[in-house]
């Protein structure tokens, strides 16, 4: 069944897609992330995700957690650069309680001064945690490196510093600036009929005061490339290359997802496994990854080696890069790379929650969102000379930006 949407008086929008499933999945998500925070907000975002579940006017914290656990539902929540997404996974028959429960936490938190203090050690926790692992944290360091005090990079947990001096105002203010009608979608996969589910929303969410408002986002437009090295007591290498690249809306932007997944994806023929940690055993991790962002995007590889074999890994992938730039791939290997990825589509999509998130964050950029077979299709159209025109655009390596964090405790 194709998707299908509905509008409310007040702007928010809805996406269904109905399945015969026992399990249902529904969430909101919110056209606003850390990228969207002021020079004093910096992990605001996430820390509001936080506190959405610690009381509201006719809730406490553990009626909120509970709403859902009592009928076997769980009550998730995540954010990002740029959205920020509350859902739920449920037994069908419980949609009006997940829906009313979503209104209840989304309008009529209270923030208590007690579960701001309380959640603040939480996120602290949860930064320390984060700076343990290099391999995590080198991803939000390159692009801090790549935007160069831009918003695009902005860590989402913030820092510390700017943690602690959250005040309730702050947050309250945050809220009324960006959780705005017009600028949240309502996703849903599950066995309930669009009408019914409308029917829902319009209850719990239509009596929501219509609010508007676009994010007002400067666009990246500064890139100069950097070369940076760190000292950490690390046993391995982490190492990152990257360069800026084509937004969510580029026409090219499948081509690079399909160029990326050739180069370094998640299959384990990947060129970039094959080349340096098959053929040579360099590196014990390595992969490529495309990020696009409403009005930018970058492509990156990362890489976890010893000491040793650094810079024998990143000359090979230099010259994997250049064979990329360079020649053609053939007709077999083409069609190869593309029943490789649509598998991964359909993989990933398998997933009803997996497809409830994603059709919702493609609702943010899209009137109509492609099915599966829409964007195995448009896969399928990419030829080889698209790809090679690709490749030289975006993989030029003076323009390559590169983040390392050296092992002190590495005997390579």
């Amino acid at each position: 069944m194709e998707y299908q949407y509905h509008q409310l008086d007040n702007g928010i929008r809805i996406i269904h897609k109905q399945v015969p499933n026992l399990m249902a999945h529904c969430g909101v998500v919110i056209d606003t992330g850390s990228r969207d925070e002021g020079a004093n907000e910096k992990g605001m975002a996430h820390f509001i995700e936080h506190l959405l579940f610690k009381g509201t006017r006719r809730r406490k914290a553990f009626h909120i957690l509970s709403r859902m656990e009592n009928v076997g539902g769980e009550l998730n929540a995540y954010t990002s650069k740029e959205e920020t997404f509350v859902y739920a996974s449920f037994l069908h028959p419980h949609y009006a309680r997940a829906l009313e429960l979503f209104a209840d936490i989304l309008f009529n938190s209270t923030f208590p001064e007690k579960e701001i203090a309380r959640e603040k050690d939480v996120v602290l926790d949860e930064i320390n945690a984060y700076k343990d692992s290099p391999s995590e944290l080198i991803f939000d360091e390159f692009e801090e490196m790549l935007y160069n005090d831009h918003a695009l990079g902005t860590n989402i947990l913030g820092s510390p510093e700017s943690v602690k001096q959250f005040s309730r105002a702050e947050v309250q203010t945050f809220v009324q600036n960006h959780y705005l009608s017009e600028r949240m979608i309502i996703a849903s996969v599950g066995n309930i009929s669009f009408d019914k589910l409308v029917k829902h929303v319009q209850k719990y969410f239509g009596v929501v005061q219509t609010s508007s408002g676009q994010a007002v986002r400067k666009e990246f437009d500064t890139y100069q490339p950097q070369k940076r090295s760190e000292a950490k007591s690390n046993y391995q290498v982490h190492c990152m290359l990257g360069v800026p690249a084509y937004s969510v809306r580029d026409s090219k932007k499948n081509t690079l997802a399909l160029l990326s997944n050739i180069l370094g994806g998640p299959g384990m023929n990947s060129r970039l496994n094959m080349g340096v940690r098959e053929k040579y055993g360099y590196c014990y991790a390595i992969e490529s990854q495309y990020q696009a962002y409403s009005d930018s995007g970058n492509f990156n590889i990362y890489l976890g080696t010893d000491n040793g074999y650094l810079d024998k890994s990143v000359n090979l992938i230099y010259k994997i890069l250049k064979t990329l730039r360079e020649k053609k791939l053939g007709t077999l290997q083409l069609h190869r790379a593309k029943q490789q990825i649509a598998g991964q589509l359909a993989l990933a999509l398998e997933s009803n929650v997996n497809e409830m998130i994603s059709i919702g964050k493609s609702h943010l950029f899209y009137p109509k969102v492609d099915s599966l077979k829409q964007m195995v299709d448009k896969v399928e159209r990419i030829d080889a000379s698209q790809l090679l025109e690709v490749a030289n655009e975006i993989f030029v390596p003076d323009q390559f930006s590169t983040l390392i964090y050296t092992a002190s405790k590495n005997g390579g």
